[in-house]
């Protein structure tokens, strides 16, 4: 009778010495310490930053923060072709906008007494900018952008020439218009900045493709 005993703790001593080797043998994704383990190289998630139109890059993508895009847009046109600009070439952007905004009346050119009419029909108006003044500390190249108002510049890009000093920047003049070309619009604002080096301007639809956009972007440098 005790001989059976002791075999049936023998077995039970085994069983237990069995049972605790497999509880300490399982998988864990914790360290000792009990804290989450380190993920395994190369399958953390890459930094994100995001540029001026809203959309994220990944960081350490190259990016030219010398180059500013500035623009002026009445109807939203303009603005478009300089958001892709600055997608494109990775550029901060600063809006020109005016003290006195413009409604669709101002700008009804069929209208010989519209507020437009009258500015462009004297090179001597000034209209007031409302938007913050911009630092053009560290920038080398500039996209200058607008609309064609009676075949020329609007009057407000006067003013924004000859707010600042572009000395040692390049100057890139670009319009949008229904059709007219950027005729001497660019030729003006760099007579009237007196100061920056001003390349040929471009005329762009407001449907531009990137395509587009980038084949002329490469070609000016």
């Amino acid at each position: 009778m005790r001989k059976h005993i002791r075999i049936i703790a023998l077995l039970i001593a085994v069983l237990l010495a069995f049972g605790l080797a497999a509880c300490g043998g399982g998988n864990s994704s914790e360290s000792a310490d009990g804290s989450a383990s380190e993920p395994e190289a190369g399958t953390e998630s890459e930094a994100t930053s995001e540029n001026p139109s809203g959309e994220t890059e990944t960081a350490g993508t190259q990016t030219d923060k010398d180059v500013l895009v500035v623009y002026f847009s009445a109807t939203g046109t303009t603005k478009g072709v300089a958001g892709k600009i600055a997608d494109i070439t990775g550029a901060d952007i600063y809006e020109i906008k005016a003290a006195q905004e413009y409604t669709p009346e101002d700008l009804d050119w069929h209208d010989s007494d519209s507020r437009t009419t009258h500015e462009q029909n004297d090179p001597d108006v000034r209209p007031e900018i409302g938007s913050d003044p911009v630092s053009l500390e560290g920038y080398s190249t500039i996209y200058i952008g607008y609309p064609i108002w009676w075949g020329e510049e609007p009057r407000i890009m006067d003013t924004f020439v000859e707010s600042y000093d572009f000395e040692g920047i390049t100057m890139i003049p670009f319009c949008t218009s229904g059709g007219s070309g950027i005729g001497m619009s660019g030729k003006n604002l760099e007579s009237n900045a007196g100061s920056g080096s001003w390349l040929e301007g471009e005329r762009l639809d407001g449907g531009v493709s990137e395509e587009e956009l980038r084949t002329w972007i490469d070609g000016l440098q």
